[in-house]
């Protein structure tokens, strides 16, 4: 799971790569969490599923990573891992794998607010692969 961060004013940028689309939309589930919190200490005892519209491939990242923020703001859920199981360019279906916050066991590292549209972008590289940015307001 590719990503790295990039600058931007008073918030935090990501890009995530991927060789597929399933590979990219996991991956940036896999950042989100990866900043939010130490992912080793995070087990993986509970199934969430995520059925999530959007009206592009951008949109769509964002409503997605929104929906999975909020199972840890509204719920306190930690992902583990991430499977996307059906993806189009304008729903996915996904599959996340975790637990709920133990504030014994885990150690949140970054609040992450919310996730904003601003310079988000979903493209095929010319290789075949994919990249994907999005700015999260921390």
């Amino acid at each position: 799971m590719g990503y790295r961060i990039f600058d931007h004013t008073a918030d935090l940028g990501v890009e995530v790569t991927g060789a597929t689309l399933e590979k990219l939309y996991a991956g940036a589930a896999f950042a989100l969490f990866d900043l939010l919190t130490d992912l080793s200490s995070v087990r993986a005892g509970r199934s969430r599923e995520f059925d999530v519209l959007g009206e592009n491939p951008a949109d769509l990242l964002v409503n997605f990573l929104r929906e999975i923020l909020y199972a840890w703001n509204g719920e306190g859920f930690l992902m583990k891992s991430c499977f996307i199981r059906q993806i189009t360019p304008t729903r996915l279906r996904a599959v996340l794998r975790g637990e709920g916050f133990d504030p014994a066991r885990h150690r949140i590292l970054k609040e992450i607010k919310a996730v904003t549209y601003h310079q988000s972008s979903v493209l095929e590289t010319p290789e075949g692969g994919w990249v994907a940015r999005v700015v999260f307001d921390v």
